[in-house]
């Protein structure tokens, strides 16, 4: 798993797995949001399973996938809820992370 920095408080990765958590959270993050729909490609880790993952590591996590019918304005409000109600850095992911890259920046997040 590759991140990219998008600003001090919001980095950004492709896929990643139920065993990425654990260094995510030592990496600071307290906030991981999916932006992947579940069962987009073969095999690909539910968001629950992350989501249990985060639990089990303390942070917090929010399911807003991005489809191919694309990005909403309700989605963007759920991210900017999502990150205002962080307490500390939010870590986005999608397949590529084109999609949350574009989230972030549709909602204007520092």
């Amino acid at each position: 798993m590759t991140a990219y920095r998008l600003s001090e408080s919001c980095a950004v990765s492709s896929q990643i797995s139920p065993s990425d958590v654990s260094d995510i959270a030592a990496g600071g993050f307290t906030t991981i949001i999916c932006n992947r729909p579940d069962a987009e490609d073969f095999g690909q880790p539910a968001a629950s399973d992350i989501a249990a993952e985060c639990e089990a590591n303390g942070i917090a996590f929010h399911f807003i996938p991005i489809d191919r019918n694309g990005l909403t304005m309700d989605m963007v409000e759920q991210f900017q809820k999502a990150v205002s109600e962080s307490d500390g850095p939010v870590f986005l992911y999608c397949r590529s992370g084109q999609r949350s890259s574009v989230l972030w920046q549709a909602s204007g997040s520092p």
